[in-house]
């Protein structure tokens, strides 16, 4: 792996796990999305409404949380790399879910919002430089560097894309 200054709460570990086995941000979120989208689009238009369990979320959800965490994790990166130091509050990802009506949403167009924000998300990444990468703030009372944020995009879909084959699929 090239050196990258991550710094990230133990929650996140997984995540960085996940992605930091690609090496380099642009590889693990590159490889990522063509994973994700792959499954994603040959998923039967009768199971996105799927839940595999009382109280959890359809493919339609997970795919929102999918969308909406990685804007919450978009931002951030961007504003720590802009040496913003306002401290960022946590999100409740639970209450983000229940108030997110997916119910007239249409699949396709989900997976194009996806892409289109990853594909942005890939291009943010890739303009900031080694310092802007190193640099740290605090989210959800924890301090976080710019890389780990990066990694934990990809991390975090890539967490979703194993629970999506191991419990939906």
């Amino acid at each position: 792996m090239s050196t990258y200054h991550l710094l990230y709460a133990p929650f996140y570990e997984n995540y960085i796990q996940l992605a930091t086995k690609h090496g380099k941000i642009s590889k693990a979120l590159k490889q990522n999305t063509k994973d994700l989208i792959s499954v994603l689009e040959n998923i039967p238009r009768k199971k996105i409404d799927y839940a595999y369990g009382e109280g959890k979320w359809t493919i339609k959800q997970l795919v929102q949380h999918m969308i909406d965490a990685e804007r919450v994790f978009a931002y951030r990166a961007l504003r720590f790399a802009r040496y913003d130091q306002t401290p960022l509050a946590g999100f409740d990802e639970n209450k983000w879910a229940e108030n997110a009506d997916v119910s007239a949403r249409g699949w396709k167009e989900m997976l194009r919002e996806f892409s289109q924000l990853r594909k942005s998300n890939i291009q943010m990444v890739a303009s900031f430089s080694k310092e802007e990468l190193a640099a740290t703030g605090t989210a959800s009372e924890k301090e976080i560097s710019v890389a780990a944020l990066c990694f934990i995009i990809a991390g975090h879909a890539e967490h979703h894309l194993n629970i999506l084959k191991e419990r939906y699929l």
